[in-house]
């Protein structure tokens, strides 16, 4: 993770153990800082989270394709 990774912007800090999942975040990025969310994201309906478009596929993006809301996404990851 380089200096020009979102994972060092204000609201995500995994040395203090603040992590903000978001929308426009990417599926593998998400599983990076928080490895527990790939239950969440199957337990929801995403069944392909290891898949090429992981790699490439926003959060948002992922759930409109697979018709799941958004919204309870991100309140779960974000519990």
């Amino acid at each position: 993770m380089g200096s020009n990774s979102r994972f060092t912007g204000q609201n995500n800090c995994p040395e203090r153990g603040l992590i903000v999942i978001t929308r426009d975040m990417i599926i593998a990025e998400i599983l990076a800082l928080k490895p527990d969310a790939s239950e969440i994201l199957l337990k929801s309906g995403m069944h392909c989270i290891g898949c090429p478009s992981s790699q490439m596929e926003s959060l948002e993006d992922a759930c409109m394709v697979h018709g799941i809301s958004i919204e309870d996404v991100l309140e779960k990851l974000n519990a």
